[in-house]
């Protein structure tokens, strides 16, 4: 038996976990990206 198993911390699917955390950095770059392009604009 897998010794790891005996004690889970999180019982949530890692699809979902990978998910949020892609798009969360997915967003952050975007705003870096807009803001980028925003300045561009402006000069």
């Amino acid at each position: 038996m897998n010794e790891f198993k005996n004690e889970i911390q999180s019982k949530t699917n890692d699809v979902v976990d990978s998910g949020l955390g892609f798009g969360i950095s997915f967003l952050f770059f975007f705003v870096i990206f807009f803001i980028g392009v925003i300045f561009s604009a402006i000069q």
